[in-house]
């Protein structure tokens, strides 16, 4: 049986995902086979694995950091918000249905022996458990019936480093308080705490590290610099959300209330001369070079947004003028002609809605969910992104509505749109769009530079796993990991 740690937060961003990923990698590099395990997790970017299964990109990362194939088991539970107060829940890969926050609290325990089969596969195959919380184990009106914080932690009895986040500032209080609130069972397991985020000079916070210790009664576990690393972020609180100045090429992504799987959008950002802004107002669009409607949680109460804040009509209006505009899932249901969901799969009230009218498609959305990696040679695609034709790519589709178009990408004149996630990520894919927009623009596409994706991406996961090493006391980790603490 594998032995475990636990990364836990004094909220949610204080940044236990990119840390549990560092670990893994750290593990990695000393010889030890590793997993990640997060029991449950509520994010709208997701993965598809080999196998079909739909899992958090969070325990994706954390997976490939490990260098192990991303596996449902990791991520037993996935949460997808579908409205302010429910979500579509996802066990075990498959979706169950519609849970407003409440049924889902009441029914939860109901989960356990899922998540407790997972884990106990997992820790048969490893040697070491790293395990991902989720916000605050400090949540006082939800520790009864808990499942991914302590009362996880109980259940596979592992030891736990608390994280704070000092960049938002008060983390002396985030973690003592944090501790305070926890019942005398639930904080002997907390081994160490972990100051993550830091700019500056350590010494400064020494004095506070040290009367941090006595009120705790446990060790600073590190203190974690800032990390400036290019690794998917897992939820809608990226930095990638803010908005940066054009540049060269200049893509515009709107950014849908229910933005899901942005990622998709990474290799473009990798350019050094070619700008990603991400917009919410008619007034930021500009003139982009290209417009992106990326996926969605709730196509057709984001097609109403979108709609009544006016980049409906812009959009539209920039389409007119040859500016490409791409629909990736949600947005190229968008994109069509019409929406239909009679059986409310999407809980949005409305069972039928014209679409932009760009594409010649109709959606309809069913029950069962699609979810499958797919893999292929871009063909038949007009305009443009002519230059595709020919370049393989590779994704995954996970989508309740039907289209009734089987091509990778529908176009039209400059409007295009497909059901693949990823479908940027291979370097052929990325590089034939910028070279269409740049031969568009009349500018050279070597002007934005360029990056082999699969080491660049190795490269980021061992400068996180360096910084990871460099702030944590390590030798202290492994007494953790070997109970000597």
């Amino acid at each position: 049986m594998a032995k475990n740690i636990m990364i836990q937060g004094t909220m949610s961003n204080a940044g236990k995902s990119l840390l549990c990923a560092g670990l893994c990698r750290i593990f990695k590099q000393d010889g030890f086979k590793v997993a990640p395990f997060k029991s449950q997790n509520m994010a709208l970017n997701s993965f598809i694995t080999k196998d079909g299964f739909e899992m958090g990109r969070a325990q994706v990362v954390q997976a490939e950091a490990a260098g192990k194939e991303p596996d449902v088991r990791m991520n037993p539970i996935l949460l997808k918000p579908t409205t302010d107060v429910g979500s579509q829940v996802i066990v075990n890969g498959r979706p169950i249905g519609n849970m407003r926050a409440m049924e889902y609290y009441r029914r939860k325990r109901e989960f356990v022996p899922a998540v407790m089969e997972a884990y106990s596969s997992l820790a048969d195959e490893n040697d070491i458990i790293v395990i991902e919380g989720a916000g605050s184990p400090a949540e006082i009106n939800l520790k009864q019936e808990d499942i991914v914080n302590m009362g996880l932690a109980k259940l596979v009895d592992a030891p736990v480093l608390l994280v704070g986040d000092i960049d938002r500032g008060g983390v002396f209080a985030q973690l003592y308080g944090t501790v305070a609130l926890l019942d005398p069972d639930e904080r002997a397991r907390v081994k160490g705490t972990v100051v993550n985020k830091f700019r500056g000079d350590k010494k400064i916070l020494e004095p506070g590290l040290e009367i941090l210790e006595r009120l705790c009664g446990v060790p600073v576990a590190g203190v974690v610099p800032y990390l400036h690393v290019d690794i998917d972020d897992e939820d809608s609180l990226s930095e990638r959300f803010g908005k940066g100045a054009k540049k060269l090429i200049d893509i515009a992504v709107i950014k849908l209330p229910r933005i899901s799987n942005f990622t998709d959008l990474a290799p473009f950002e990798r350019f050094e001369n070619v700008s990603v802004r991400y917009i919410e107002r008619p007034s930021e669009l500009g003139e982009p070079d290209m417009i992106v409607i990326p996926g969605t949680k709730s196509t057709i109460s984001d097609l109403v947004w979108l709609r009544e804040c006016g980049l409906e009509a812009k959009i539209k209006q920039a389409a007119s003028r040859n500016t490409p505009v791409f629909g990736v899932c949600g947005g190229y249901q968008m994109l069509g002609t019409r929406i239909a969901d009679p059986e409310n799969v999407e809980s949005s009230g409305i069972s039928e809605i014209g679409g932009i009218g760009l594409l010649p498609i109709e959606t309809v959305f069913e029950g069962e969910k699609i979810q499958r990696q797919t893999e292929g040679v871009f063909c038949g695609i007009e305009g443009v992104f002519a230059g595709l034709n020919g370049v393989r790519y590779e994704g995954y589709e996970i989508h309740m509505g039907r289209s009734g178009k089987a091509s990778p990408v529908v176009s039209r004149g400059c409007v295009y749109g497909s059901y693949i996630h990823g479908i940027f990520d291979a370097e052929g894919a990325a590089k034939a769009v910028l070279k269409a927009l740049c031969d568009k623009k009349g500018v050279g596409y070597e002007r934005l530079g360029s990056f082999d994706p699969v080491n660049y991406k190795e490269e980021q996961y061992e400068k996180l796993a360096s910084a990871v090493r460099d702030g944590l006391d390590m030798e202290l980790v492994y007494r953790i990991l070997d109970r000597l603490v």
